[in-house]
């Protein structure tokens, strides 16, 4: 170890000399209180200390020690279900030892139980040679979760004893002989945060993440191992949008990182997600959640670090063969802290003051999500979906951070206020946003539903934009300009708006919609709109469509109320509306052509 003395303190930044042999991202402790810190930039024997905790006291002349290693997590058994802050400090724990509902600074916790006992089964035995990333058995960690234990990265070898059984996560549970060297391996890792975890091939993620939402899984879809960003002004529902994907995405392990924003909307993560019941298990939402909570009254230097130590989490877990969605809340909170240090270390500013490295930091963290092979000898698949909510300011997408975020992303999500205020939720703007996944979706819903999917998805697009532009005639020159046609054009938009894309977060049916249900609500919509083009060509009147079709369309508006289970009742509709277009037709005295 190495000791330096601090000169200068200026709020997390901390200038020390004389610390020798030290290097960039070392970790070190700080003044008396020995709060943590991480070397950002060294200048000969003086290093620029980034520190994790409140500074305030501490003064020049006071020790740093550094550790001789870098900002790391720990990985293995119990890891999931926990609420961790920025540099994987356990909340709960944290409260538990310092009877305070306030981070205190110097305080030193183990960040996984190293006392509790975990029952490893193993699926090796003794003569196996194995390398890299192969599964030596297993924990059953959770009822929702199997963890894996890997061999770490960089070691192998023929197993020369490995035994089942009770053991905390620092007891040897198995042994590699590597010519004539044997090395004890327990079920604790460690990895750097800055560093992505290797993998053996990355693939093109190419099927869709079902998040039950409809105007994402239908007109904007991400995929496994996408990137997605949500930019919206203060209030447009980025976080209940999270919240949604977080609940009833079709994934194995969901890591929640909240990165600057309020206390309360983890506090809302917290009570909601062990109430919620994950479908695919039967069992709570948390038995497969992970939560790093770094919220704008805690440290901003460890919000810097906190969305690395939430990739890492989410990387570990798609190396044993995982899909992970990984919410990150905000990366705007996230380049502010950037920003202060960039500020504080006298840099040259880039946009509105952000550093001019700011494009680049963001491509690396999504650069690390993706779908990949991971290492070991069984070609295991994993993925990590990136979705990030960003907070431009009044809105304003133009800013630096949505923009460099948009050329990293296939997915965006651009929530409108406006919607939002007329409680029209996900207030996702449907002429804004886009999905570049698009194509690639429509081909693998086509063939999984054996159904014209995309084509349906494009209709109903087009009909949505067509609606935009009819709009500025009715404002210009009245509705009673338009043909019958358009009429028709504008009540059917309206139906796609209000009973398709508007979605109830809070009610048990609504929340989530199954392939197979949209599907069929939107074949419904499409039908009326077909079916009604028809009878106006066969001389029907739109008032008269209009009239006749009252208890139809209020049927169409309850679909969304539809339990999965009664879909049936949708195609019954269907078949009603195309027998009630006849009669109207009929009525009217107009011969079918």
């Amino acid at each position: 170890m190495e000791t330096g003395k601090i000169i200068k303190v200026s709020g997390p930044l901390v200038l020390a000399e004389n610390m020798g042999d030290a290097a960039i991202q070392d970790m070190c402790l700080v003044g008396d209180l020995q709060v943590i810190g991480e070397i950002i930039e060294m200048r000969g024997t003086t290093a620029s200390i980034q520190v994790y905790e409140e500074t305030s006291g501490i003064g020049p002349g006071e020790p740093v020690v550094t550790t001789g290693e870098a900002l790391s997590v720990e990985l293995a058994p119990g890891v999931v279900s926990r609420m961790f802050d920025g540099i994987q400090r356990p909340l709960e724990r944290f409260m538990d030892i310092t009877q305070s509902n306030y981070l205190a600074r110097g305080v030193q916790i183990e960040a996984l139980d190293k006392e509790k006992k975990w029952t490893f089964v193993p699926v090796k035995q003794v003569g196996d040679v194995v390398k890299a990333g192969d599964i030596v058995g297993y924990v059953d960690e959770t009822p929702a979760l199997r963890h894996q234990i890997m061999v770490p990265f960089g070691q192998s070898g023929t197993i020369s004893s490995i035994n089942g059984g009770d053991y905390n996560i620092v007891e040897t549970i198995y042994v590699l002989e590597n010519d004539d060297e044997q090395k004890e391996f327990p079920m604790l890792q460690k990895w750097p945060v800055r560093r992505g975890r290797p993998v053996q091939e990355k693939l093109n993620p190419n099927q869709p993440m079902r998040t039950g939402q409809r105007s994402i899984d239908t007109f904007f879809p991400v995929t496994k191992g996408g990137a997605a960003a949500v930019p919206g002004p203060f209030g447009a529902g980025k976080t209940v949008v999270q919240h949604q994907i977080a609940k009833w995405a079709d994934v194995d392990v969901v890591v929640y990182v909240g990165c600057g924003e309020r206390g309360n909307e983890m506090t809302d993560v917290l009570n909601e997600f062990p109430k919620l019941i994950d479908p695919s298990t039967g069992r709570s939402l948390m038995e497969r959640t992970v939560l790093v909570a770094n919220t704008s009254n805690m440290p901003v230097a460890a919000r810097e670090a906190s969305i690395y130590t939430g990739i890492t989490i989410a990387e570990y877990f798609r190396d044993m063969g995982y899909s992970v969605a990984i919410m990150a809340d905000s990366t705007s909170r996230w380049a502010e802290a950037l920003r202060e240090m960039s500020g504080r270390l006298e840099e040259m500013p880039g946009d509105e003051g952000y550093p001019a490295y700011l494009g680049s930091r963001l491509a690396e963290y999504y650069e690390r999500s993706g779908r990949v092979v991971a290492l070991g000898s069984d070609h295991r698949e994993g993925s990590i979906t990136a979705i990030s909510a960003v907070s431009p300011s009044g809105g304003d997408v133009s800013e630096p951070v949505t923009q460099n975020t948009l050329r990293v992303v296939k997915v965006y999500w651009g929530l409108d206020a406006t919607l939002a205020q007329r409680r029209h939720f996900p207030s996702i703007n449907w002429l804004v946003s886009y999905s570049l996944y698009q194509n690639e979706v429509g081909t693998y819903m086509d063939r999984l539903l054996q159904s014209n999917w995309s084509e349906h998805t494009k209709s109903a697009m087009e009909l949505l934009q067509k609606e935009s532009q009819l709009d500025e005639i009715v404002r210009l020159v009245g509705i009673d300009s338009l043909s019958d046609e358009d009429r028709l054009t504008l009540e059917v938009a309206k139906m796609i708006r209000e009973d398709y894309l508007q979605q109830d977060a809070f009610d048990d049916v609504d929340s989530f919609t199954s392939y197979e249900k949209q599907l069929k609500m939107l074949t419904l919509i499409l039908t009326f709109f077909n079916e009604g083009k028809k009878a106006l060509q066969l001389g029907a009147y739109f008032d008269e469509i209009i009239k006749n079709t009252a208890s139809l369309r209020e049927k169409i508006g309850r679909m969304k109320y539809v339990p999965e289970d009664q879909l049936d009742q949708l195609d019954h509709l269907i078949s009603n509306m195309k027998q009630t277009m006849q009669n109207i037709l009929q009525e009217g005295g107009v011969k079918h052509a």
